[in-house]
């Protein structure tokens, strides 16, 4: 087992990841930009060093400062996180030749699913089933207006080495093509350094259900069920449950097994994220996270299995603590991302917060690395905390829920427990019929409401 890890990240999965390895007696590096010299996991990890200034590029995504931190302090391994440096290929083949474990999958597996067209022809030939679209990247000279209404409108255009919902755009018409085109291009081109696209049939009611699986070196693989992620603006989840309402017992088992069968074809390691777009009884693959999710702790309450833990053990080479046959489903979660942002116009809102109160008792879990008095930085994802319910069943879940956010305390800043206090009541939410545009419509019809 490692000796001493050092956390390439920041918020609340640097805490959480703490937090694990200190039960596992796994000593701490934590690397932090000056803006965050205050930050939770910062007090409470064995060591700490400031690896530059606020921007991301200069500290966060700084892969020599990660690395030379790394060695100043003597660290076996490098854990990524979320997000920054956590798919990053280069930086798991530059921890590698410093001698040290990069905690995730190889850096060819991370390069393959990094590629959403490969990902897309990967899964293909491992036979997960597929969003119908082009072959490869949209050829900018091609016949593009001929592809899309062979597959009929509408089509979404998205980025090859996308993600967060960026390099995206919907074109309803033929008439809207050529913008979409347009638009996708030049946010992947400014956000991600490359400027392929490639074209999808645009699902009408689709649900996001992600299949959450892990491996280890010795071809054990297993997977965790689903989770429901279909509660989103602007491609950002917002709301996230296990297991989802919509997906009977049978097709979990059947999906579970097929990528199952799929990641050990593949000869991954670690843990991952299977992602599906389900529509009229039918999965397709989206993409595939080589890396913990935001919304695992939901898993984690259904199943009984640190994620975290075991995502370390593998990575230190030892097999998985538990077969397929050892997992069982029990109860219901809920994950509300709390973010500091207002819940009707979603700007950011940084600060410094004036109270803090994060709820309690039976099945209310909170991972956040706030406190009062915080001061939260402008520079970062507006990420600050996440409430995890759980529950009997959905309905006790979902009561619990609205009993933990009426007692959920942040002021001084704006947050999300106003929209998710709404949510909690929605007659829709609450019989589970929603699909990847509701919230997006709701929304739109809550702004009419009040304009009217």
């Amino acid at each position: 087992m490692f000796h001493k890890i050092l956390i390439a990240n920041r918020g609340e999965i640097a805490l959480r990841i703490l937090r694990a390895c200190r039960e596992m007696d796994i000593q701490v590096v934590a690397v932090h930009s000056s803006a965050d010299s205050d930050a939770m996991h910062v007090r409470l990890a064995d060591e700490s060093v400031c690896i530059g200034p606020p921007p991301a590029r200069d500290s966060y995504l700084n892969m020599q400062a990660i690395l030379s931190a790394a060695d100043v302090c003597g660290v076996d391994a490098i854990h990524p996180g979320v997000g920054f440096l956590s798919e990053n290929a280069a930086f798991a083949e530059m921890v590698e030749e410093h001698g040290m474990t990069f905690i995730g999958p190889t850096p060819e597996h991370l390069r393959l699913m990094g590629d959403k067209i490969t990902a897309k022809e990967t899964a293909l030939e491992l036979g997960i089933p597929v969003v119908p679209g082009s072959d490869g990247a949209l050829d900018p000279l091609g016949d593009v207006e001929s592809l899309a209404q062979r597959l009929g409108y509408p089509v979404l255009i998205k980025a090859a080495a996308g993600g967060g919902g960026k390099g995206m755009r919907v074109a309803l018409t033929a008439a809207g093509l050529e913008d979409a085109l347009n638009f996708a291009r030049t946010e992947a081109r400014s956000c991600f350094g490359n400027d392929q696209v490639y074209m999808e049939k645009y699902l009408a009611r689709p649900r996001h259900i992600e299949i959450q699986v892990i491996a280890d070196t010795h071809g054990n693989a297993v997977h965790l069920g689903e989770r429901d992620c279909s509660l989103q603006r602007n491609h950002q989840k917002v709301w996230e449950e296990a297991p989802s309402p919509a997906i009977s017992a049978e097709a979990r088992a059947k999906l579970g097994e097929t990528v199952v069968r799929a990641i050990k074809k593949l000869g991954y390691h670690g843990v991952g994220t299977i992602e599906f777009l389900y529509e009229d009884g039918e999965f397709y693959f989206i993409e595939m996270n080589t890396r913990l999710q935001v919304e695992h702790p939901i898993t984690e309450m259904i199943t009984g299995i640190d994620l975290v833990r075991e995502q370390i053990r593998v990575a230190a080479g030892l097999p998985l603590s538990f077969r397929q046959e050892d997992i069982q489903f029990k109860g219901h979660a809920i994950e509300c991302r709390v973010n500091a942002e207002c819940s009707e116009t979603f700007m950011p809102s940084p600060g410094k917060i004036q109270d803090y109160l994060a709820p309690g008792g039976y099945g209310v879990r909170v991972d956040s690395p706030v406190y009062q008095g915080y001061q939260i930085p402008p520079y970062y994802d507006s990420l600050i905390a996440k409430l995890i319910v759980y529950g009997d069943n959905r309905e006790e879940c979902l009561q619990r829920l609205r009993r933990a956010l009426q007692e959920y305390v942040i002021t001084g800043i704006n947050t999300l427990l106003p929209l998710h206090r709404n949510l909690s009541e929605e007659t829709s939410v609450i019989m589970g019929e929603y699909d990847i545009h509701w919230l997006e419509k709701w929304l739109s019809l809550k702004i009419q409401e009040e304009a009217a």
